[in-house]
């Protein structure tokens, strides 16, 4: 099913050609979670790429020192991405989404952005310099939560 998401919106894929967008757009599904629901779990396989269409998403993870996880991110912007492990090895999430509220979000399989990136490899470089942006801030915030349960 295709998405009715105005892509070249989207911070990772602003500026990108309209006909890449236009088969993103084709292999994208919308899905609806209800708060309290997860959307992946740390440590599941990883095979798809996500974006908020609205609603808020906490990212936590497990500490060994804690029975608790801890909240380590927030995504709450329209058309955030989060999920970035479904594109990149060894494609195994590293956090667990969880609803804060009701949501609506974009999936995107991992395995078909790719096919397109590898595509468009112009296009492919400034997506991946992107996510490189996103999970080194994703970096930043983890690291700033972990500190602060010490």
């Amino acid at each position: 099913m295709a998405t009715n998401a105005p892509l070249s919106e989207f911070a990772l894929f602003q500026n990108l050609p309209e006909e890449l967008l236009e088969k993103v757009a084709k292999i994208g599904d919308e899905a609806t979670f209800s708060q309290g629901d997860y959307i992946f779990r740390e440590g599941d396989e990883a095979d798809k790429l996500h974006f908020l269409l609205n609603g808020e998403i906490v990212l936590k993870v497990k500490l060994t020192s804690r029975p608790e996880s801890i909240t380590v991110s927030a995504v709450s912007q329209q058309y955030e991405s989060f999920g970035w492990s479904g594109i990149v090895p060894p494609y195994h999430y590293t956090a667990s989404a969880v609803c804060e509220a009701d949501c609506k979000i974009m999936t995107i399989p991992g395995k078909g952005f790719l096919e397109l990136l590898s595509e468009n490899p112009e296009a492919g470089f400034l997506v991946m310099q992107r996510l490189t942006e996103l999970v080194a801030s994703r970096l930043r915030n983890s690291r700033q939560a972990l500190l602060k349960t010490l």
